[in-house]
């Protein structure tokens, strides 16, 4: 069964959801720091992470961003604090999912169920029109053929197919593709735009399915 991987410090709490999970067959393993998570990560073999924003050490949002410059790995937030500008906050960074304190442990077993499932969907090659996503070796294929992308290539057309015809900002697929290399901005985005269309163009002459929306950003048109 899968391994969560859970952050809390308040003890009933833990205790509550430690016993939810297990009940449930999950292997449910528990740190009271924020600053114990990413070195458990780096471990291997946690298969989502219950984060409490208020971590006594170390604020929950900022061990996400830690979290989200080597992992993928599904990740809700247990928090008290539950104001949407914290709730949007939490998913710009990388979460998955958010519940707010006081929560119906079924309501969150049932959640962590959901988005366990829905990451074992994405790890598998998915077709998007003219488009195929492989998320776990990383390639995608535009009419049949494997396009030769960069690291960041990859990244930035990989969160494009993943809402296809949504429009993204340069903000938004800057902190998504580039979430290691702090020091781009965003005319980053729009150089690789320009040679994402050209290999594109090279498979499919004339073709240009990344829109561009002046002042708002990029979509994909994957039909």
């Amino acid at each position: 069964m899968p391994t969560i991987l859970l952050a809390e410090d308040e003890s009933a709490i833990a205790a509550t959801v430690l016993y939810a999970l297990r009940g449930e067959g999950y292997a449910a393993e528990h740190v009271l720091l924020g600053g114990e998570v990413v070195p458990r990560l780096r471990q291997g073999g946690v298969d989502l992470v219950l984060l409490d924003v208020g971590l006594p050490d170390r604020s929950g949002f900022d061990v996400c961003r830690d979290l989200r410059a080597f992992s993928a790995v599904p990740l809700i937030f247990l928090t008290a604090r539950n104001d949407e500008v914290d709730r949007v906050l939490g998913l710009e960074l990388g979460a998955d999912d958010y519940i707010g304190k006081p929560f119906s442990p079924r309501e969150l077993v049932a959640r962590v169920r959901a988005r366990l499932r829905r990451h074992a969907n994405e790890g598998q090659a998915q077709a998007r029109g003219r488009f195929e996503l492989d998320p776990d070796g990383h390639r995608i294929r535009y009419d049949g053929q494997a396009l030769d992308l960069t690291r960041y290539e990859y990244a930035l057309l990989a969160e494009l197919l993943r809402r296809p015809g949504a429009i993204l900002s340069r903000a938004q697929l800057l902190d998504r593709a580039w979430e290691a290399a702090l020091e781009s901005g965003e005319r980053t985005v729009d150089t690789h735009v320009k040679t994402l269309r050209a290999k594109l163009r090279a498979i499919v002459p004339g073709s240009d399915p990344i829109r561009t929306h002046r002042g708002v950003g990029y979509s994909l048109d994957v039909d």
